[in-house]
């Protein structure tokens, strides 16, 4: 622990946050779609990465040797410099779980992730761990936004701290964002949150999907959510959220640390596919969703990759 402490946080960030350009990957998609008539939007995401900075050790553990901020860099970087419209998100649990959320409070994890140009990210229950005041102490720290549509913090000292929505433009398409949040209750102290109300996911993704679609036509909507993937009882998940909304095309989760080979594919109220990705925990995978549009048509179809951050993203100095 003191040894964290003496870090110099300074060339810490330097060192692990080198831009990966450089670094040959394989299974890339390639692109190769009709100019002016198709977009490819491409979607990055994570959740529950729950402060994992470093890779896991070589102990023989499940996840040994996976994961790490700067191998996640590296892929974005990749992917960034073959793709014209990379958007990056997080699902929550982004604090609590490594000795760099006790002694940083947060504020690594949110530098970090401004530093690889996370376009935006929601709230988990570990957000919470350090109560409201811990929450808003280094969130200066995020030059992206915060959304979240289920969370009201009226009355409370994270007022006016995050969007209920975002809109991103993209080569011409409007991609609408979203997010909701797991109730509460039960998983933190009622302390840790007093003043926020929290609403059911399933009316605001109603209210949020009217909005997004029909009133500021958006081409695309995606939702950010850490209601879990799936349960045994009737709790809400992402599967349930799919199968009673109507025009989300991905959720992107977590909350349940479920490792997806594939996105499930969930038929909404109108008959038609919403997307459920979620990629694991502790930043061990790099989800990537493809959404191609044609302009012409309006019609979608989609590309779906899960990345092991391995040693293979390595950098390799000179």
């Amino acid at each position: 622990m003191e040894e964290l402490k003496s870090l110099n946080r300074r060339d810490f960030l330097k060192g692990i946050l080198a831009a990966g350009a450089a670094v040959s990957l394989s299974g890339l998609p390639l692109a190769g779609f009709a100019k002016g008539k198709e977009v490819k939007i491409t979607i990055l995401h994570t959740n529950d990465v729950h402060s994992r900075v470093d890779p896991f050790p070589m102990d023989g553990s499940r996840f040994q040797g996976l994961g790490g901020v700067a191998r996640r860099s590296t892929l974005i970087n990749k992917i960034r410099s073959e793709e014209p419209n990379v958007l990056l998100f997080d699902a929550g649990d982004i604090f609590q779980g490594t000795p760099y959320f006790n002694v940083f409070d947060g504020k690594l994890e949110l530098e970090l992730m401004s530093k690889l140009k996370y376009d935006a990210g929601t709230f988990g229950n570990h957000e919470f761990d350090n109560g409201l005041p811990g929450l808003l102490k280094h969130f200066d720290k995020a030059n992206f936004p915060f959304i979240s549509s289920n969370y009201d913090f009226s009355g409370t000292i994270m007022e006016g701290k995050t969007k209920e929505y975002e809109i991103f433009k993209r080569d011409g398409v409007k991609i609408g964002v979203f997010a909701v949040g797991v109730n509460l209750d039960g998983l933190v102290d009622p302390n840790s949150y007093k003043g926020v109300k929290i609403s059911d996911p399933i009316e605001v993704a109603a209210r949020m999907t009217k909005k997004l679609k029909q009133d500021l036509k958006c081409d695309v909507i995606i939702c950010l959510s850490h209601i879990g993937y799936s349960y045994d009882t009737d709790q809400v998940s992402d599967l349930v959220l799919a199968k009673n909304s109507k025009d989300i095309d991905l959720i992107i989760g977590g909350h349940t640390h479920t490792f997806l080979d594939k996105p499930t594919e969930v038929r909404n109220l109108d008959g038609k596919i919403t997307l459920v990705n979620q990629t694991g925990r502790s930043g061990v995978n790099l989800g990537r969703i493809d959404i191609i549009l044609d302009k012409q048509t309006g019609s979608k179809r989609t590309l779906a990759n899960t990345y092991a951050i391995d040693a293979s993203l390595d950098l390799i100095k000179a």
